[in-house]
């Protein structure tokens, strides 16, 4: 495992410096890209898990805890400017790329600040390793992909996951499913609540970023449930509870109903704060200001 500097400037999503981080995993060797921005005290954040993961989400709110933090932002394997290679993602691989990721690059305790299907890798990680993380922020935290969300039995999961990887017939599906109108539908459904937003140039940056070579690997396997972390929600409550790290999550206000039900379940945990902002799952994209100010008084006491 090693780390190297990445010298092409066009590569940097907000003006960090961008590094290489390549990481074994099974006899194959996987390339990540991750950005630092900023001085003080390191924070890692966490893109969520989607088929249209990359690090540029979390750019604005990069860019805004720089000034107080020496802030990292990671593309996950699988997505964004990392590695896309056809392997069977599951939890194992991301729960081992998190602990080699944060122990070789930072060597002090780290706040880290999670979107969506991040939380569930953070928290386990700081179940099996406390020491690695000194705060941990949730924003609009999640567990479940959106097919078993949906009502999908792991058998109909898998299938469709199947499907996915085959070289033809899961390229035209997976295409179908990454079209810029679908993409646009998505974001208005669930993900974010002001439509203006959604700009011809927003959405045709998203979809470039799904017609990466190998782009559908990962993505099936959030989609399908594949990289859930938990399969209840007493499982994920339960290890919440177990953590004496210091734990705050950020809640969208517009947050689809089943999956507003299970954060207002986690912040209803006495060892959880929690602030409720605009905003839906993206609301880290959306409304980073107001996450900012939510989130920056936690993370400045000491």
């Amino acid at each position: 495992m090693s780390t190297n500097l990445l010298t092409n400037p066009a590569a940097g999503a907000f003006g960090g410096k961008v590094q290489e981080y390549f990481w074994q995993w099974e006899n194959q060797q996987l390339r990540v890209v991750y950005e630092t921005i900023g001085q003080g005290s390191p924070i890692l954040l966490l893109p969520a898990f989607s088929s249209v993961s990359t690090r540029e989400e979390m750019g604005e709110l990069a860019e805004l805890l720089a000034p107080h933090f020496q802030v990292t932002v990671i593309d996950w394997p699988g997505f964004g400017e990392s590695s896309r290679l056809s392997l069977d993602y599951r939890p194992v691989i991301y729960q081992r790329f998190l602990a080699d990721f944060t122990k070789s690059v930072f060597n002090t305790a780290v706040s880290v600040i999670g979107a969506g299907h991040a939380a569930g890798y953070i928290l386990q990680l700081a179940l099996k390793e406390p020491q690695i993380f000194a705060k941990i922020v949730l924003l609009a935290p999640t567990w479940r992909g959106p097919l078993p969300t949906m009502g999908a039995s792991q058998q109909i999961a898998a299938m469709v996951r199947g499907i996915i990887r085959f070289p033809i017939i899961g390229q035209l599906l997976y295409k179908l499913n990454t079209t810029p109108s679908f993409l646009s539908w998505m974001y208005s459904r669930h993900v974010f609540t002001n439509m203006a937003k959604l700009t011809p140039n927003f959405i045709t940056k998203k979809w470039q970023s799904t017609q990466q070579p190998g782009a559908r690997f990962a993505s099936a396997a959030f989609v399908t449930g594949n990289i859930d972390t938990f399969r209840t929600q007493s499982e994920f409550l339960s290890l919440v509870q177990s953590l004496s790290i210091p734990i705050m999550a950020i809640l969208g206000a517009s947050s689809p109903p089943k999956s507003r039900q299970e954060m207002d379940a986690l912040a209803a945990l006495p060892n959880v704060d929690s602030v409720v902002v605009p905003g839906s799952l993206g609301l880290h994209e959306e409304f980073p200001v107001e996450v900012f100010e939510a989130i920056l008084p936690f993370l400045k006491v000491v």
